[in-house]
């Protein structure tokens, strides 16, 4: 036994130092730091990029739902209406947008980690695949899109067996009427 408690602290001293060692590592990246990565990164630029597909996108759509609501809309208030749509898009805070998303990489990102990942977006390298990223996602997407098809027609043909398997819902029986006995009704 008195060798076991010394054997004990060794291990647990050995342990803490370990673990101390360990904890600048883990400190957060600063607001700084993320900025730097986001601007090493285009993050702005990309989030504008972003910004005006999806405002292509969902004009496309409320241009459908306001056709439907208002059926009486002429095309010139219609060209007006998607005018301000691009305007509002425009306007969009995308600092804002950016200010809201720090903490975001603060929480899974350590110092180190930013340290070099802006290394290596500094870089030449990553400042290529920083501009190649576009190209190579849609690219991507484009060749995945035939199985991703196959894939969707695989689980709708399987969505219609088990509708088809569905049992049918149940009919309601009438409710029965309580037995004398269980009204507490006894002939005694």
């Amino acid at each position: 036994m008195r060798i076991l408690r010394p054997a004990l602290a060794a291990v647990l001293l050995l342990s803490l130092t370990a673990f101390s060692q360990q904890a600048p590592a883990e400190i957060a990246a600063s607001r700084e730091q993320i900025l730097k990565l986001f601007e090493v990164m285009h993050i702005r630029q990309q989030m504008r990029v972003m910004m005006q597909g999806m405002a292509k996108q969902q004009s496309a759509l409320v241009r459908d739902s306001i056709k439907q609501r208002y059926p009486q809309i002429t095309e010139d208030e219609m060209m007006h209406l998607s005018d301000f749509m691009v305007d509002t898009m425009k306007d969009f805070p995308v600092d804002g947008m950016l200010d809201d998303m720090i903490p975001v990489y603060q929480k899974h990102l350590t110092q180190p980690d930013v340290e070099a990942m802006i290394a290596f977006y500094s870089s030449p390298t990553g400042q290529k695949l920083m501009q190649e990223m576009p190209a190579m996602t849609s690219e991507g997407m484009q060749a995945a899109y035939p199985r991703m098809q196959r894939e969707m027609e695989q689980v709708m043909q399987r969505v219609e067996e088990r509708m088809k398997q569905k049992p049918e819902p149940k009919k309601e029986s009438a409710p029965k009427a309580p037995s004398s006995q269980s009204r507490g009704n006894s002939s005694t």
